[in-house]
């Protein structure tokens, strides 16, 4: 699966980039038609600790899933929104599975 990073109003350093690839491309065990995976990291300007704001968008074929996440760090944001996306995920085969069977 391909990840796309983009940050905005910053530069992500390597080793973020490399993070967010590895737990958003750990998705592919939870659905086995993701196409792709969009992820924005965004810093908000404002005085609150909770101003980095992380945005996944999963493309899977007839859907797409997002997720949208205010945090402290861009490591808590992904992090919370791949938990997110899991459930979504299965949710989402389960509808499919059950679509094929009946």
């Amino acid at each position: 699966m391909k990840v796309f990073t983009q940050s905005v109003n910053f530069n992500a350093d390597k080793e973020l980039v490399a993070f967010v690839e590895n737990k958003v491309g750990a998705l592919v065990k939870y659905h086995d038609k993701i196409v792709d995976a969009e992820v924005f990291l965004k810093v908000q300007k404002t005085s609150d600790k909770e101003n980095k704001i992380t945005e996944v968008k999963i493309n899977i074929p007839g859907n797409e899933l997002i997720v949208k996440r205010e945090t402290k760090t861009f490591e808590e944001g992904i992090n919370t929104a791949v938990d997110n996306l899991k459930r979504q995920l299965k949710k989402s085969k389960e509808k499919l599975r059950d679509s094929l069977i009946s």
